[in-house]
């Protein structure tokens, strides 16, 4: 048995990164992509939290959550969110049994970990600029000018250095 320790800081931001039972490609399907989406809003109903960045790909999913300033407890919301998709997504077992979290440090880790999210399609040769993936948040934040639309181009170096998987 693991010893491992998740690290619970109220209203602190974290990344994180959700895996598929063996990788198998369940938001290759639109229908399961919107159930995931439909996940998210119901749990957050409850349990609220703030999506900084998210990219949902074939078999895992990346995002930034910036949890309430009196409230720490993600790994509950990670539960309730896989078993609502495990109740409508006939694929049994659907997930990973765990997922992996990081604490935002500082400003520059917030940035690469942004960089990182918004990369990942492009990285994983699903398309050639960050833009052009449907399931991500970048639009968002392409309209809000936080990033360029030209931003995440096939082939940027020092973005094919970042590695947190």
């Amino acid at each position: 048995m693991s010893d491992y320790r998740r690290l619970y800081q109220d209203g602190a931001t974290y990344f994180f990164t959700v895996v598929t039972h063996k990788r198998r490609p369940i938001f290759k399907e639109e229908k399961n992509i919107q159930i995931f989406k439909q996940s998210i809003s119901a749990i957050k109903k409850s349990y609220p939290f703030e999506i900084k960045a998210l990219v949902i790909l074939p078999d895992h999913i990346h995002t930034l959550w910036e949890m309430p300033t009196d409230e720490q407890n993600f790994s509950l919301r990670w539960q309730l969110i896989k078993l609502y998709c495990s109740k409508r997504i006939p694929v049994k077992p659907l997930w990973q049994n765990r997922f992996w979290e990081h604490l935002v440090r500082d400003e520059k880790d917030m940035n690469r970990h942004y960089d990182y999210i918004y990369y990942n399609p492009v990285k994983h040769g699903l398309v050639t600029k960050a833009i052009d993936w449907p399931y991500s948040t970048f639009k968002r934040d392409v309209e809000l000018g936080i990033y360029d639309k030209n931003w995440g181009l096939s082939g940027m170096s020092h973005l094919d250095d970042l590695d947190f998987e």
